[in-house]
């Protein structure tokens, strides 16, 4: 896939959309983490229909899944770059690393937060 610029602004919007589309499948089919998260998010969706949620759950728990999905994808472009840049283990990118994998955790922590507010009331 060559890149060409577009230097109209629908053009190269649509371009710039049609990427971030191809790059979120590469992500979902590729990445074992985020294939996870993504099984996990459709599962939290059923549910949500299942126990017929509020639209003020639904918004929290989208936001919730949005959240860890885009850091699982930032943690996963963060350890792409490394591994390009220093194969081999060193010290400081595996610190690097671990910062970016801990982001993750802040948001998997954040959207459990969510699910156990929405759901354990539901389940009592």
């Amino acid at each position: 896939m060559d890149f060409e610029k577009d230097n109209s602004f629908i053009g190269g919007r649509l371009k710039s959309v049609k990427y971030a589309f191809l790059g979120a499948v590469k992500l979902i089919t590729t990445e074992h983490s985020v294939m996870v998260q993504f099984t996990i998010g459709i599962g939290m969706g059923i549910l949500g229909f299942v126990m017929q949620i509020s639209a003020v759950e639904w918004i929290m728990q989208t936001f919730a899944i949005g959240l860890v999905m885009s850091m699982e994808g930032l943690n996963t472009a963060i350890e792409k770059i490394a591994d390009f840049i220093h194969p081999q283990f060193h010290q400081k990118i595996g610190f690097i690393k671990d910062i970016a994998a801990g982001a993750v955790f802040f948001a998997a922590m954040t959207a459990i937060a969510v699910g156990l507010f929405i759901y354990v009331p539901k389940f009592i």
